[in-house]
This record gives structure tokens, sequence and C-alpha cells, in this order.
């Protein structure tokens, strides 16, 4: 099973190992593309929960794809052939694997293709739409008709930590659909630094349960600043953080004036590379939670 370190593929995880034990071999694997320490910390998490899963460092493979890749949609289908490679290259270290778990939910099926009725792709996501067919594994998606507050609701009842079950949503393809433009390295750490002060800065000023997800974006725009005598022409971050229900309607918190101004002088300060922090308030619709 692929893992993400999200709630709906741990809550999957979980469902699927209570039925079959060690016979579920979960993947955890390092894109590249994940927020701060977050690979170290979530595979302790796993094991912590009694699953059998294995961490697999792939970064380099995934900045190979998405290297050159602008577009939304080219990025995202990036990330999702770069976890196929992966995913078949460790299925073919283990025998007798005939099926592949997911935590693919609802809103992941009608946003990325028409189900039951004339709803509109809005955009696609890496775990739905198939398998290439040499891989021949059976998909088994154990919470995809389910919304997010029922996969919650579900995992509470499996005992999983709050802690855990409570975490914001993470998109599959991570900080990259976070990174407008190219996406490199250098990027990738930018912002994975400016998203830790400002998730970090929410759970001490105890907002991070008020909100249903935020996450820092940054933008491919560069703006002239000034740091101490000199003057800077650095990239600008975009703080985005909304209230909902079930993520398929959102609206933008209203985060207080003095949080906001902590944080942009706390991301300022110590991201080398940022000299400009702006807020988002757009709801969904018309805008989605995430940029890309």
């Amino acid at each position: 099973m692929a893992l993400s370190g999200g709630v709906d593929s741990t809550v999957a995880a979980t469902l699927i190992s209570r039925a079959i034990g060690t016979n579920l071999f979960g993947i955890f694997v390092d894109n590249g593309v994940l927020r701060k320490d977050e690979y170290e910390q979530v595979l302790q998490t796993y094991h912590q929960l009694g699953l059998n899963v294995k961490g697999v460092d792939a970064k380099e493979h995934f900045y190979t794809k998405l290297a050159g890749k602008t577009d939304p949609e080219a990025k995202r289908k990036a990330i999702g052939n770069a976890f196929i490679d992966i995913f078949d290259q460790e299925a073919h270290l283990l025998t007798q694997i005939d099926m592949l778990g997911q935590g693919t939910i609802y809103p992941d099926v009608i946003e990325s293709v028409s189900v039951h009725g004339p709803s509109q792709t809005i955009k696609s996501h890496h775990n739905v739409g198939g398998l290439p067919d040499s891989m021949k594994l059976e998909l088994v998606e154990p919470l995809r008709n389910l919304f997010k507050d029922e996969v919650r609701k579900a995992g509470l009842e499996l005992g999983i930590p709050e802690a855990l079950i409570n975490r914001h949503p993470f998109p599959g393809p991570g900080l990259a659909i976070r990174i407008l433009g190219e996406i490199t390295e250098e990027k990738v750490k930018l912002l994975q630094e400016a998203d830790a002060i400002y998730i970090n800065g929410l759970r001490e000023y105890g907002l991070y349960k008020e909100v249903w997800q935020a996450g820092a974006i940054l933008l491919p725009v560069k703006s002239v600043g000034v740091m101490g005598d000199e003057r800077t022409y650095e990239y600008t971050i975009a703080l985005r953080a909304v209230t909902s229900v079930d993520g398929m309607t959102a609206d933008w918190a209203r985060l207080p004036y003095d949080f906001l101004a902590h944080i942009s002088n706390e991301i300022i300060n110590k991201v080398r590379g940022i000299n400009r922090v702006v807020y988002d308030i757009s709801s969904k619709p018309p805008a989605t939670i995430e940029w890309e």
C-alpha cells in the first residue's frame, strides 16, 4: 500500500492492516516535496501504530521527473507517474502481491473524474484513475465513498491517535503544487522552512484546530526589499488558511492580525531568500484551496 503520511492513507492502512495484518506491505516514499522533517516523523508514527511500513528515499527520482515542468497538471501527472515507478520497483521485490491499497476519498474522485453525473473535472489526483496494465494489481480503496470528516470519525473509532487524525489535509503531490512554476531543491528548502514557521506558529497560538487546512505557497514573483542597509530582490510567500467541513467548499480563515504580523516577521527574518509575505483571502469557490 502507498502511504502518504496523511489522515486518509493512515486510516485506510489501519483498516486493511486489521484485516490482513503483516500481509499488508506499506511503502512510504520521500518524494522530496514533503514538509520539513516529515519523512522521519511519519515513519516513526507508523511503527508506533504497528504498521508494516518501509521507507524509500526517492527524492532524486522525483526531482528528475519534475525538472522543467511548470504546468500544474503536468506536475501532478509527473508526481503520479513517479509514484507508480517507485511502487512498481518495490512491488517487484515482493512475491504474491495481488492488490494495491490507496487512501482515495470521495472528494478526490469527484474532482478528478465525473462519476455520478455531469460534474466537470477540476484537477487530477495522483491516486485516482487506475494503474498501468503492467502492474497487474487490483485497487483496494476502503475510503473511496467517504468525505474527510467521515474518515476522521472512522480513524478515531479505530483508536488512531487524535493528533494524527486531526492533522490538516496535505495534497498528494505535496509542496510541488505549492511551488508555482518549476520545482528545484533550493525552492523546496525555502518553502519547507517558511511552512514550518507558519504551521508551528498556528499551534503555538492555539489556532491550528480552528482551521481546516493551512500552508505556505512559494510564488514565482520576486520583489524589492530592504534588509539592514542592503537592497534585496527575493521571493514572495503567500499564506493560506481556510475553514471547511468536507473540503468541497471553504472560506478563508480570519486569522488575527497580530499572529499574521508575527509569522511574517519570523519568515522574512529567518528564511534567507524571502522578503515579502502576503495572505490569501479567497474562498472556494471560486478559488480552490490549493493554488495548483
